[in-house]
Parts: structure tokens; C-alpha cells; sequence
């Protein structure tokens, strides 16, 4: 009842504002939909929406300057990792309510909460998985362990082929080996992540960097790997399994690679225990500072958070899906592009958002420095760790 009388009173003091203008900020991916949600917006409202196409890496930036004195778009399409510094700065309009919430993922609205408020409306969200060759790996051996993963690459490989390999010094990549055991960034409290509580050395953590710190013990994977090696290895068919996104598929299917896709909601640790890989989440952002706030809540509540408009926005994008409606609608498609989009959304089913607050920055270089070091047996799993949060904890202060 709340929510209808929130609706009813935003369409008619709408009804009043006919001579206001909105304007968007996204990028080029984003424009054929929200042009046609726009062309909805002012013939139910009167009121113009300019979409407005921004290079995705000037968004962010050219808001933050142009926010602050009141000039800039009503409405920004972006990540959710931008929510933790716009927010703190007041430069977000928390939205009131969203329609249909629970049909919504848990992942993709945490993703742009902070402080407890939610900042963003998602419409995106792009995650990893496990990605296999079928012509090394037959449908009846599929691992849905990682021991059994283990033994299938190690019985594979041989002088040209590699049974696993992935970019394991990139904390991005191995993040999911450490979440899953329960090791953590931030602390998630009721107030939002924090910053003070870093548990990238708990016990957890030493747990899933020593799984990854054993498999170049047991030469699973070779020492010196990287994304591009592992990337080439994949193109060529001479690599079983790998970790990867979204965006390299295509260039599998197009180099003739006959892959399946291993969700990480589809694999265990331990019983009961997946990996948990970061999920990256797109979604609109209003305004603060916007002379147009009322009218930019409704169309991003109300249209962009329909059915109608996450449907639209998918249909132009093939991204990731937020939603569970929308989810089994797209899975009935079929399809190889379908296919991905499904098992990818499947994965990040599983996953964290990753952090969205400005210390996140701090985390990068000292992981992977942590992650190089145990990885070419330079120090302990715990040395390691321990010197890795405290180099965050002195940056972050």
C-alpha cells in the first residue's frame, strides 16, 4: 500500500513538471535501449530524457567534476564500484524503493548499497567461471569438485597439452579460491563494509592460497602463467581448464573451440563450500545535485526497474541478468550466446560484489605481491598474508 501511494504521488506531481528535461550519461552499448525507454518516459510524462553517449572511462571522472556544481547529467549509467566514493562525496540520491525487489538477486543489490542505503538501480552484472575444452574433457567426466578437477588435469596433461591453468597471481583470479573458504576484504556489517576489518590472513584465506600455492607445488599449473599464456593456450586447444569471463568467449567460439562453462555455484571445495568469484554490477545512479531528482526517480524506479526495462537493456546488451524472471525467460532462448550468459549469471550467483568503497584500492597491488611470492615458494602462505594486510591497513591509513 506504501509503495502505491508513492507511485500515485510521484505521477501526480510529475504531472506538474512537463517542462522538465532529463539527461543521461552512458555509454554507447546502452543507447538503443534507453532511447526507446526514453521515448516512453515523455510520451507518458511530457517530459524529455537526453541520452547522452560518454566514453565508459569518463563517466565517473567528468561526474566528479561536474556534479558538484550543479551541472552534469541527472542520471549516470556505471558500475557499482563507483558507489562507495560518489556516495561519501553526496553526490547520490539514495533510491526510495524498487519495484518487484525480491526479484532482484541478493548479489546485484548489495552490490550498490552502502551505508545501508541503496544507491543504485542494477540492470548488469558480469562475473567468472570455470571453462573447459570438450575435445580434451568428455561430458561424463565434468568435475564438480575441485579434486576431481585436479585429477582429470593432471591425467591429461602431458608435454603439450595443459591440464590447468589460469592468471593465479592476479587477485581478481584467485579471489574465488580464497572467498570461498571464507576469507574476506572488508568486513560486511549492517552499516556497510568495513575498512578496519581486513580478513585477507584469517584462516580461510590461508587456506584457499595455500589450494592455489599446491597446484605449482604438484606442477598442475606451470610456473610463469598468466592471463596471455593462458588465453593462447585456450585458443589453440592446448589447455583442458581455465578461469575466465564474458568477454573472452566469443573469441573461443570464433577460433573453432568446441567449450563448456563450470559455474562456480556448480563446483565444490569441500562439501557444501563453492568458490565465490567477484561480481561486477552495472546499474543507474541519480543526481544528487540534480534540479530533476523526482522525475529521474521515476524513470529509473519505474521504467529502467520494470521487467519492460531490464528486458529492454538486455535485449540491446546480452549482458548478465540481475533478475530471476527475466533469467528463466533468456534460459528458454537456447542458444551459444545464451548459453554463456547463463552460466556466467549462474556463477555470479554464488559471488560477492566486489567492494564498492574507495580502500579497495589499497587491496590490488599488495595481493598480487602476496600471491607472487607464495606462488614461486618465496615465502609462507601466512608471511605472505600477514605482510599483504598490513601493507593495506598503512595505505588505507
Amino acid at each position: 500500500m506504501k509503495k502505491l501511494f508513492v507511485v500515485v504521488f510521484l505521477v501526480l506531481l510529475l504531472s506538474s513538471f512537463v517542462s522538465a528535461k532529463l539527461v543521461v550519461w552512458c555509454s554507447e552499448n546502452q543507447v538503443p535501449a534507453l532511447e526507446r525507454l526514453a521515448a516512453e518516459f515523455e510520451r507518458d510524462y511530457g517530459i524529455e530524457v537526453e541520452v547522452q553517449q560518454v566514453n565508459f572511462g569518463d563517466i565517473k571522472s567528468n561526474f566528479l567534476v561536474a556534479a558538484p556544481a550543479g551541472e552534469g547529467p541527472d542520471i549516470i549509467v556505471g558500475a557499482h564500484d563507483w558507489v562507495g566514493e560518489l556516495a561519501q562525496d553526496g553526490l547520490l540520491e539514495p533510491l526510495p524503493f524498487i519495484p518487484q525487489r525480491d526479484a532482484y538477486y541478493d548479489v546485484a543489490l548489495e552490490a550498490f548499497s552502502y551505508g545501508g542505503r541503496l544507491y543504485g538501480l542494477p540492470y548488469a552484472l558480469e562475473s567468472i567461471a570455470i571453462i573447459y575444452n570438450k575435445d580434451l574433457i568428455f561430458e561424463d567426466e565434468v568435475p564438480t569438485t575441485i579434486a576431481e578437477l585436479e585429477s582429470i588435469a593432471m591425467d591429461i596433461a602431458d608435454d603439450e597439452i595443459v591440464g590447468f591453468i589460469y592468471d593465479a597471481p592476479n587477485f581478481y583470479f584467485s579471489f574465488p579460491f580464497i572467498a570461498g573458504y571464507g576469507g574476506y576484504i572488508f568486513k560486511e556489517t549492517a552499516d556497510g563494509l568495513d575498512p578496519t576489518d581486513i580478513g585477507l590472513n584469517n584462516e580461510g584465506a590461508a587456506k584457499g592460497v595455500s589450494l592455489i600455492r599446491s597446484w605449482f607445488d604438484m606442477g598442475l599449473i606451470p610456473r610463469g602463467a598468466n592471463y596471455a599464456l593462458m588465453d593462447g593456450l585456450f585458443v589453440e586447444g592446448l589447455a583442458a581448464f581455465i578461469v575466465n569471463g564474458p568477454w573472452a568467449t566469443p573469441g573461443y567460439r570464433d577460433a573453432g573451440i568446441d567449450y563448456g562453462i563450470i559455474p562456480f555455484s556448480e563446483i565444490e571445495l569441500e562439501p557444501g563450500v563453492t568458490p565465490k568469484p567477484f561480481v561486477g554490477v552495472q546499474g543507474f545512479m541519480i543526481n544528487s545535485r540534480s534540479k530533476s531528482k523526482i522525475e529521474a526517480v521515476e524513470f529509473v524506479v519505474n521504467y529502467m526497474g520494470s521487467y519492460r526495462g531490464q528486458k529492454a537493456m538486455f535485449d540491446v546488451e546480452r549482458r548478465g541478468i540481475v533478475r530471476s524472471d527475466l533469467y528463466a525467460e533468456v534460459e528458454a532462448q537456447g542458444g551459444p550466446e545464451i548459453y554463456d550468459i547463463i552460466q556466467f549469471s549462474a556463477s555470479a550467483s554464488v559471488g560477492t560484489p566486489m567492494p564498492n568503497i574507495p580502500e579497495m584500492a589499497a587491496v590490488w597491488g599488495s595481493m598480487e605481491d602476496a600471491l607472487n611470492l607464495v606462488i614461486n615458494a618465496q615465502d609462507t602462505v601466512q608471511n605472505a598474508l600477514d605482510a599483504a594486510v598490513e601493507k593495506i591497513k598503512a595505505a588505507i591509513d
